[in-house]
């Protein structure tokens, strides 16, 4: 008999670690998962949100602002026959006789390279690295989940599979790193239960990018 043609769904299957051994027997059981992209969670045109960067652009404004006004200030009282203020003349002496390969020309060209450096990134970077996007029901509608709520929303749903005692999520961009302490079950049992709970709670927080999960559950640790 030939077997039914078709198109079959392929799944990633999971990459155990191996579990090492003690006198009490498995002290460790680990899985990573990498999920599936989901029908729903096609790309939408919600990226990631941009930071307004209010503390930077308030900085470089009132020292443009300050720069500006007293070199227009000086000009001023020039062209109303006073005098220059005191800094205008060794300013403009040092600059038209230090050479270029002086330290300290050398240390300020670099400090205003960095700085300019540092504000092209500002400027090229979304910035708020803690904010997950969530998928758009409606076009004129964004969200977004950051990586502390939604690490709190795993950890109390990890807290409620039988055997788990405590729970630490760490909640990235692309990853969930979920450790957890089991003293009387299977260590393997808890850890099937946790990838189970956990797998529908990623799909319950509705972001645009479902990150992987990485489970690891151990035995407590020895008193004494």
């Amino acid at each position: 008999m030939s077997e039914p043609q078709g198109s079959k769904s392929t799944q990633h299957l999971p990459v155990i670690e191996k579990t090492t051994e003690s006198e009490l027997g498995q002290s460790t059981s680990a899985a990573d998962y990498i999920p599936l992209p989901a029908p729903d969670a096609a790309k939408d045109g919600s990226g990631r949100f941009w930071s307004a960067r209010r503390v930077p652009a308030a900085v470089l404004a009132t020292a443009v602002l300050a720069a500006a006004g007293l070199l227009l200030y000086d000009v001023v009282a020039v062209r109303a026959a006073r005098t220059a203020m005191h800094w205008r003349g060794p300013l403009a002496r040092e600059l038209a006789e230090r050479p270029l390969d002086d330290t300290w020309v050398l240390v300020g060209a670099g400090v205003a390279t960095a700085l300019g450096l540092w504000l092209l990134v500002l400027a090229t970077t979304p910035g708020l690295r803690g904010v997950l996007p969530m998928r758009r029901p409606h076009p004129d509608v964004r969200a977004g989940l950051h990586r502390g709520a939604a690490a709190l929303v795993l950890r109390d749903r990890a807290m409620k599979v039988s055997g788990v005692r405590s729970v630490r999520v760490r909640m990235g961009r692309r990853k969930a790193d979920v450790r957890a302490v089991s003293q009387h079950r299977e260590l393997d049992d808890v850890r099937a239960d946790l990838d189970a709970t956990l797998a529908d709670g990623i799909r319950g927080l509705g972001l645009t990018r479902r990150p992987a999960l990485s489970v690891r559950v151990a035995r407590p640790g020895r008193k004494g």
